[in-house]
């Protein structure tokens, strides 16, 4: 009986055990990094500014597990217009730190605001915003009236999506969650990812970049932490409020997303009317780096200054 109970202890505790043996992100880890970091309230953002030198600033923000060169190549498209293009990690992801705790859309609003004051950015933006990223910028919007010059939507999330039947579990259970989401996830975003190495993608080494971030100690608490705090939720009212503001919206979406249902797109109009949509077509949910040339053509035609 007790072998059995070791047993049963050493099951339980084996996923935690293997997640505080992961290594951590520090000084090591940085070293091959581009671009900058700046020492922020909630711990070190890593950033790069890429684009033109001179112009219009243009800010991408990531979603749940794909960190800051998912833009690499909308962001050389953008330069191409003339814009200034600003890519950062989110908490927990890329190079950033890992801090603990809710990890909703304030959160990681906040951490978009406290980067640009340290980068001395007072003009208004284009605020881009993929996936998760999608409902983190409506509420950078909301809580900084006036901040945008336009926001732009990849593939949105909080706007009907379905976390999945897992995700659903691991973010609805409390301390089992913790246990499955630290034994199994990583290995299943690690298959899911492989399965797409083969698909065509414009940013060189997207798969192995998203990879490496699973074996790094706080990666997948804080994708938890995520699903959770901001992807368990919606953005209703973010968007009736960019309605009622006359914020410039334009929602992008892929036709054969299986992530983000291109049905979002009629709920994003009965939010907000006035939103422009574009559709591209036979494109899934990995739209930034997989379609960047189809996208780059919809944003040239029409971002207007």
């Amino acid at each position: 009986m007790s072998w059995a109970l070791g047993a049963l202890t050493a099951l339980a505790a084996a996923p935690f055990l293997r997640e505080g043996l992961r290594p951590r992100m520090g000084a090591r880890a940085r070293q091959a990094a581009p671009g900058a970091f700046a020492a922020l309230p909630q711990g070190a953002t890593h950033y790069r500014w890429l684009g033109a030198e001179s112009g219009p600033v243009a800010v991408c923000v990531h979603g749940l597990t794909t960190p800051s060169p998912v833009w690499e190549a909308l962001a050389e498209a953008l330069g191409g217009m003339g814009y200034r293009v600003l890519i950062y990690d989110l908490y927990g992801r890329g190079y950033s730190d890992r801090p603990r705790g809710a990890q909703d859309a304030d959160f990681f609003a906040g951490q978009l605001e406290a980067l640009l004051a340290d980068q001395g950015i007072e003009e208004k933006i284009t605020l881009l915003g993929y996936s998760m990223g999608g409902m983190i910028a409506p509420r950078f919007a909301v809580r900084n009236p006036g901040r945008l010059r336009r926001m732009i939507l990849l593939a949105p999330a909080g706007i009907g999506h379905d976390l999945g039947p897992a995700s659903r579990l691991m973010a609805n259970t409390g301390p089992f969650g913790t246990w499955a989401m630290l034994l199994i996830y990583g290995r299943s975003l690690r298959r899911a990812l492989e399965a797409e190495r083969a698909q065509p993608g414009a940013v060189p080494g997207m798969i192995d970049i998203q990879i490496a971030q699973t074996r790094q100690r706080g990666f997948l608490p804080a994708v938890l932490s995520s699903l959770r705090h901001t992807l368990d939720t919606d953005c209703a009212a973010d968007h009736r409020a960019l309605a009622e503001a006359g914020t410039p919206v334009l929602a992008i979406w892929a036709e054969k997303d299986e992530v983000i249902p291109l049905a979002g797109r009629e709920t994003l109009a009965a939010w907000n009317p006035g939103a422009g949509h574009e559709v591209v077509p036979d494109a899934g949910h990995a739209l930034p780096y997989s379609h960047p040339e189809e996208v780059a053509a919809i944003l040239r035609r029409r971002l207007g200054d």
